[in-house]
């Protein structure tokens, strides 16, 4: 490039001396001829130059060939690199296509199992109402039995008694097999509905992570001396008509598997539970939030006897709560679970009052992980937008949902707003599912459970 420079330096000087002199030459003789030395002089100025020119180019052709080699090998490296990345890219296609067919699969499993769900608890509603129905029947017909059988010589029993006890021991006998046939096919549903949850829970975690909060955490506290709330009228736990009173007794009886049963506590009607084993103690479960599909901002009337499902998000109801706890003496536990999937807990041993007291609480804490955020040894009033107590005014409508309320609104509530995706705004943390850190803070909840089991029983 350097001597194409040069080359076309010299050639316009050569031109141009040439012009001049012919121009002197034309001014001061105008007949002399042109001399060929002067020619053959400018031909070998101009051919040296083309010399030096060519060498010139012939330098610059290697070194751009040289460069353009370079930039061919890059390029075969890019190609390759390109076309490893389109098999990649291919292959993650494909898996994703296998994805999203297993996901739809797991969906049309998870509505048949629902449905199934349903359809069995349901059928199980109608056969506990019948075997109520006839566990009375069966009472009057053993008094009217007992009644004919003293009046009658011991030696004689008429025969239509005698197919009478028999029918009636039979009808008894059909009825609890089917019953535990029943209670099995629920177990069944309730393994492989968990089962798809937490298939569905790893492929959600395989997408894309949302971004968390700072965490709650706080260090393990070793478990408290203060002894338990003795406030409860302590009940010896006694079946009815063969219907357990808690899900202690359903455990000692060698259900050890986690599920919906059927309880009868004293002086109380046939309900559902939801029994959640863990490791080797039964606990009943009173409250779950999950995912946000039941409302929880509901009326006095169905916080007090309930509403959700129970194998969903779900409030057990205060007078089913009240009817296992006033039978003994029990620990309450709460469960929280963040955005960036920690878990903590926290337990209480705790007094619930009865509909006259508004169900008022009063804790005292044991041991857990977690800030300790509900005051202790208060009057903790449970209130709902529509049955506000005295104090609690507006801790209902600002906060969302039925709580335990003491002074200040806010600084708990796991029956709030389930707020989905996570709020940044302080008066959306309020109003949703929150618990207080120690520094004051209140952090979003993702999941919640709230449960309690007996503290004066042994699990066989």
């Amino acid at each position: 490039m350097y001597m194409i420079k040069i080359f076309l330096f010299i050639v316009p000087v050569v031109i141009s001396s040439r012009i001049d002199q012919d121009n002197s030459s034309l001014d001061t003789i105008s007949s002399e001829p042109i001399s060929r030395f002067a020619m053959l002089d400018d031909v070998k100025i101009l051919a040296n130059g083309l010399l030096q020119l060519g060498h010139g180019l012939k330098d610059f052709v290697h070194k751009t060939k040289g460069q353009i080699n370079d930039i061919f090998k890059k390029l075969n490296i890019f190609d390759q690199s390109f076309y490893d990345l389109s098999l990649q890219t291919n292959e993650i296609k494909e898996e994703e296509k296998e994805l999203r067919r297993t996901t739809y699969k797991l969906q049309v499993k998870n509505e048949e199992v629902k449905n199934m769900s349903l359809e069995l608890n349901s059928k199980l509603e109608n056969l506990l109402e019948e075997k109520i129905l006839l566990q009375q029947k069966v009472r009057y017909l053993e008094e009217q039995l007992t009644n004919l059988i003293q009046n009658q010589p011991e030696t004689q029993e008429h025969p239509a008694v005698t197919s009478l006890k028999t029918f009636v021991e039979q009808q008894d006998n059909s009825i609890k097999d089917l019953l535990q046939t029943v209670e099995e096919q629920y177990k069944q549903l309730n393994q492989q509905h968990s089962q798809i949850k937490e298939i569905e829970n790893q492929l959600r975690r395989t997408g894309i992570q949302e971004p968390t909060e700072n965490s709650l955490s706080s260090k393990p506290r070793a478990p408290r001396t203060t002894p338990f709330l003795q406030l409860n009228e302590i009940k010896k736990n006694v079946e009815h008509d063969g219907i357990p009173p808690d899900c202690t007794t359903i455990y000692n009886r060698g259900e050890h598997t986690s599920g919906m049963y059927a309880i009868r506590p004293s002086n109380a009607q046939v309900f559902n539970v939801y029994c959640d084993v863990k490791s080797g103690s039964p606990w009943t479960l009173i409250q779950r939030r999950a995912d946000g599909s039941q409302n929880f901002n509901e009326t006095w009337e169905n916080y007090k006897y309930g509403f959700g499902r129970l194998d969903g998000e779900f409030w057990l109801g205060l007078e089913k709560i009240y009817s296992i706890v006033k039978q003994s003496n029990y620990i309450l536990r709460f469960e929280l679970e963040d955005w960036k999937d920690n878990k903590y807990y926290i337990e209480y041993s705790f007094h619930l009052g009865d509909h006259e007291t508004n169900y008022t609480l009063h804790l005292v804490e044991i041991t857990g992980n977690i800030h300790n955020a509900l005051p202790e040894n208060k009057d903790l009033v449970f209130s709902t937008w529509d049955h506000k107590a005295k104090g609690h005014f507006n801790c209902p409508e600002s906060s969302s949902g039925g709580w335990w309320w003491h002074d200040v609104c806010g600084e708990n509530n796991l029956n709030g707003k389930y707020n989905k995706p996570r709020t940044k705004s302080k008066p959306e943390r309020r109003r949703g599912i929150c618990w207080k850190s120690q520094n004051g803070r209140l952090y979003s909840i993702k999941s919640t459970k709230m449960l309690i089991h007996p503290t004066d029983e042994s699990f066989e």
